[in-house]
């Protein structure tokens, strides 16, 4: 066996910031209030010197350091993208390998890739369970007989190797459910008793569904301990619980949906001092580890990532006559695409913003705001329209969004300035493919033509592409339309009225501004290892980032960034 094996070491090794739960202890009854009051408790808030801390701070950090000073190589693995804002970050997608080389500071870690060296923020990495792994092209030689003992120490790696992912998994899961306990009794508890300092409303946007994720990662974890071999935990087989339980995590979007409004609605509560006050006292009464509320909603989030890579992992050390096999390798298709649903819809929640500066630019607006029924622009272009009752042509510049057809009219002078003109309902609208020719209603000659009709109303709209591509291009758009609007309803995915409200009021302040919102940059300090250290943690996403915001552009570039035009 390899002389390194015995350093192959779990994250579960390196846990010191929150305390196990034992096998089995997940129905045990939620611990009773600590005594004394909540008088005390702000007495000694404003004695204690709180600040917040990375959680990956303490022994485990303490660990990691210890290893790379004595030539272990630590690596991790990537959460998110990580768009990298100045040149001495290091970028790099979810999924890649990162050399650990420096974890000295709690917030930025200095790493390694492929293409060259950097800095990145600790909190979108994931460190690997497995940092010893046997190489393929250290098969075993020799004479038979040693070749059978190698082929045994071999198969005693892998099997160790699967053991530490097993392991890694069931003790994640053990500290997950305590912070979603601490969550519930520590915070939503408290909070429900100050009806004078909290609504429902103010609960239901701060902490989201979290009630109902603890009641079903509770069921899980149960599962999963049920599914844990302790005699021989390689043969532990635990596809079968992801599997049987991915319904439940679609939960997960609900919840990833509310997080950027749970944020909002901290960052103003936390603007007065006694709810800084109360949420530390909340903090202090359940004996949770020094991380700022935020910090323990952010968890969920973070968790729905990590199943693809622990279960990727898993499926790496199982092998294929392992009676898990076939459930794992369909467990982490399925966690796959959860976590793809949840952050393409929270990519859609993030273009919102776009969509309502978009608005605000045009002129002459008329009727209700467009995330009132969309939420994506599908396309966009020039088209000719061709209207009743002397078949008058029109060049118009027409915004296809789920639900809505939205055309407007370009400035003569100013090409960059559009006019609002009109919109079109698309739940009630027929795309009909037109041959070229002479138009039997309106009797002019058409080329690239297509009609929009109504069956309901009669009415009609002829629109006509300078070339056969576009119009191709939008029969295929049209087509989208009505898959995006198919699929909106089938998961569920909707804009709730705080988040359109929301979107609004940013583009009408920064419509008042007359500019763009400055886009903040990292600040720096110097340091002697490296030349310089980010000190700001940028905003976390679920398994891709948005992409890099640009300078101020103009309208037709801002059209551009707004969706991802398929040709």
């Amino acid at each position: 066996m390899r002389g390194t094996l015995s350093r192959a070491w779990s994250l579960e090794s390196l846990r010191s910031t929150s305390a196990a739960m034992p096998d089995g202890a997940l129905d045990t009854a939620i611990r009773a209030e600590e005594a004394g009051s909540e008088e005390d408790l702000y007495e000694d808030l404003h004695s204690s010197s709180h600040h917040y801390s990375h959680p990956g701070g303490g022994g485990e950090q303490l660990a990691i350091n210890e290893l790379i000073s004595d030539g272990s190589v630590v690596c991790a693995e990537a959460l998110w993208d990580h768009v990298t804002m100045d040149d001495q970050e290091l970028g790099f997608k979810a999924g890649d390998v990162i050399e650990v080389m420096d974890a000295t500071n709690r917030e930025w870690w200095w790493g390694r890739v492929t293409d060259g060296e950097g800095w990145f923020p600790a909190n979108f990495v994931r460190l690997r369970v497995n940092q010893d792994e046997p190489t393929e092209d250290e098969a075993p030689r020799g004479c038979n007989g040693e070749a059978e003992d190698g082929g045994a120490e071999a198969q005693s790696s892998k099997d160790q190797m699967r053991t530490n992912v097993i392991n890694e998994i069931l003790s994640t899961e053990r500290d997950y459910i305590k912070h979603l306990r601490d969550i519930c009794e520590g915070y939503i508890r408290q909070c429900r008793k100050r009806a004078d300092m909290f609504s429902e409303e103010q609960l239901r946007t701060i902490f989201g569904n979290i009630e109902d994720i603890y009641c079903c990662q509770k069921a899980f974890v149960k599962a999963l301990e049920q599914k844990f071999n302790s005699e021989r935990p390689h043969l532990s087989e635990l596809g079968a619980c992801f599997l049987e339980h991915q319904g439940d995590f679609q939960i997960y979007s609900e919840y990833c949906n509310n997080h950027p409004n749970a944020c909002v609605e901290l960052s103003r509560l936390t603007k007065l001092s006694k709810y800084v006050y109360f949420f530390e006292a909340c903090r202090l009464l359940q004996k949770m580890i020094d991380i700022s509320l935020d910090g323990f909603l952010l968890t969920p989030v973070q968790k729905i990532c990590k199943y693809p890579l622990q279960l990727a992992e898993l499926l790496k050390y199982t092998p294929p006559q392992h009676r898990d096999f076939k459930d794992v390798e369909a467990a982490l298709h399925a966690m796959k695409n959860v976590a793809q649903l949840i952050n393409e819809r929270k990519r859609r929640l993030e273009n919102i913003d776009k969509i309502a500066q978009w608005q605000s630019s045009i002129e002459d607006w008329e009727g209700e705001d467009l995330l009132v029924r969309s939420s994506e622009l599908i396309y966009s272009g020039e088209l000719t329209r061709v209207t009743q009752p002397q078949a008058k042509s029109q060049q118009r510049m027409f915004f296809l969004f789920d639900h809505q057809l939205i055309y407007c009219k370009k400035d003569l002078l100013r090409r960059d300035v559009l006019y609002y003109k009109g919109r079109l309902d698309m739940d009630g609208l027929e795309v009909v493919d037109l041959e070229d020719g002479k138009d039997r209603d309106l009797h002019v000659n058409i080329k690239n033509a297509f009609r929009l009709h109504c069956s309901i109303s009669g009415d009609s709209h002829l629109l006509c592409a300078k070339k056969a591509e576009q119009k191709q291009r939008w029969l295929k758009a049209f087509s989208r339309e009505r898959e995006q609007v198919r699929l909106d309803q089938e998961t569920g995915f909707s804009i709730t009225e705080m988040q359109r409200k929301q979107a609004m009021l940013n583009a009408n302040k920064q419509q008042a501004t007359g500019k763009p919102k400055a886009v903040g940059r990292p600040c720096y300090l110097t340091r002697q290892k490296h030349p310089t250290l980010p000190i700001s943690r940028p905003r976390q996403q679920v398994l891709v980032l948005a992409e890099p915001r640009r300078k101020p552009s103009t309208f037709w570039h801002s059209i551009s960034r707004l969706a991802p035009f398929r040709k």
